[in-house]
């Protein structure tokens, strides 16, 4: 049996607006299948986003369900367009699970990010011998060529800190995560280099977490919430043993209460900065 189609993030986001707007005008899925002459089986694939809408149908439902607001009209359309969009990462799309396609979609276009991490550093503050160390830990089973390839794509998602607009950073992270030796104590001291001069851009804030905090908020582990554009939901991520999970606001809520409770619990932002500094004098 083939396996069943992934339906990007930004599809089921659309697709539930049409199908809120059609609930709210106490319309049925075979009344908006009968004003685009299409058969209902295709308005529900809009609305699930299997099969994501295109301009026309859209603009004519926009006119069904009454929406005259300049401004809605305008974020439905724009998300219309993301949603055909292909980026850099679809090149990747055969290579990664499609959870992990929505991620970096997610972060292209967030315009603040928070993360806690316990035990390996965010991917945009990787360095390419990090990155390779902690991939071929982790996919044991992958050939030199595949690995290659996965370390091509976390090194192309931190093009987005190089931008015009880059993204806001605020990141806790364990200290753990400065100590564990990945790549050897070599790598791991180039690597904290590196984080120490990511912490002075003026987009990013990063604070250490020390053992000496004791217990803490998170101990089911690392989790990123990403603030998008108005015309997205806020969106919660994090990775399981069994995939990724996407959260979406207003239950992102409990995310955001932990990273302020871990955040009490962290250094400042110049302590932190000068605790990685040591911290990478320590390792090597």
């Amino acid at each position: 049996m083939a396996a069943p189609k992934w339906v990007t993030l930004r599809a089921q986001w659309l697709g539930q607006q049409l199908r809120d707007l059609r609930e709210a005008n106490g319309l049925l899925l075979r009344d908006a299948a009968e004003y685009l002459q299409r058969d209902p089986s295709t308005a529900g694939r809009f609305e699930s986003g299997e099969y994501p809408i295109r301009r026309p149908d859209l603009l004519a439902l926009l006119d069904l369900y009454g929406v005259a607001d300049s401004r809605r009209r305008e974020d439905l359309m724009k998300l219309s367009q993301e949603v055909w969009q292909k980026g850099w990462w679809d090149g990747y799309a055969g290579e990664v699970a499609g959870a992990f396609v929505d991620y970096v979609w997610l972060e292209s276009r967030a315009r603040e990010i928070r993360a806690f991490d316990n035990i390996l550093l965010l991917g945009l503050f990787q360095i390419e011998e990090y990155a390779r160390a902690a991939i071929t830990a982790a996919e044991f089973g992958a050939g030199d060529e595949q690995i290659d390839r996965w370390v091509e794509l976390r090194m192309a998602r931190q093009e987005i800190l190089q931008g015009d607009n880059p993204p806001r950073l605020s990141v806790i992270i364990d200290e753990a995560v400065l100590r564990r030796k990945v790549g050897g104590p070599a790598c791991l001291t180039e690597q904290l280099r590196h984080l120490a001069e990511q912490a002075v851009q003026p987009n990013i804030e990063i604070r250490v977490l020390p053992f000496s905090a004791g217990a803490h908020a998170s101990p089911t582990g690392a989790f990123r919430v990403l603030m998008m554009e108005a015309r997205f939901p806020e969106v919660a991520y994090a990775e399981t043993a069994k995939g990724a999970i996407y959260v979406e606001s207003p239950d992102t809520e409990q995310f955001m209460l932990t990273y302020d409770n871990l955040q009490k619990l962290a250094l400042g932002p110049e302590e932190s900065a000068e605790f990685i500094s040591a911290t990478a004098e320590e390792v090597r």
